[in-house]
């Protein structure tokens, strides 16, 4: 059993956009990020091909269709990491529409779950009202697995484990676990947006 967190609520988790409106958030947010990324080209941030981000900017993102053009026409997605494929695949499958920006969301989300953040920050979001407004828009089904508000990290490789038969935790359930704290924490701090533009100094 998951022990639930109250936690407060952004504006982010209680507002309603409309669709467009939240795929150009969602969007904007994902691409300005990888496309600041001083070290990756976008398509090795996002383990998307060129292609593939050119129409997703088109769709949703038009102010950086010219930093996609840009693009090396030969730049590849980079290696997967080891768990990479299945985790994309565990997301892919729980889709809302079958979509192609799910399917997009899956790549992106696989490849940024890597990084060393919280995910809403790896993923260029202001807060994680933003990153929970993703998943209700495009993979409700995992917000209803999560009902506990598991960080999405821990969740996401639990579910991997627990598909494998591996055991994970350390107890049989989260009211009598150490690591509460750790799987549902607060996860507060600054937009990475936010920080690198103030190590550049601007």
């Amino acid at each position: 059993m998951v022990l639930s967190q109250p936690a407060a609520q952004t504006p982010a988790q209680t507002a309603t956009p409309d669709d467009a409106t939240a795929d150009r958030m969602i969007f904007g947010r994902i691409l300005a990020l990888a496309a600041a990324d001083p070290v990756r080209t976008m398509t090795q941030a996002l383990a998307l091909t060129k292609a593939e981000l050119a129409e997703l900017a088109a769709r949703h993102a038009p102010q950086v269709a010219d930093r996609v053009a840009a693009l090396p026409d030969g730049d590849g997605s980079g290696e997967d990491a080891i768990e990479e494929a299945d985790l994309r695949a565990f997301l892919a499958e729980h889709g809302a529409r079958g979509a192609e920006e799910e399917r997009w969301l899956a790549a992106i989300l696989a490849r940024r779950s890597l990084e060393p953040n919280h995910l809403w920050q790896d993923m260029g979001f202001h807060d994680r009202g933003e990153l929970n407004l993703l998943f209700r828009r495009h993979f409700p089904a995992l917000v209803a697995m999560n009902a506990g508000d598991m960080k999405w990290k821990k969740f996401f490789y639990r579910q991997l484990c627990e598909r494998e038969g591996l055991m994970l935790c350390k107890s049989p359930n989260c009211e009598v676990c150490d690591d509460v704290e750790v799987c549902f924490g607060e996860e507060a701090g600054d937009p990475l947006s936010t920080l690198s533009r103030l190590a550049r100094g601007g």
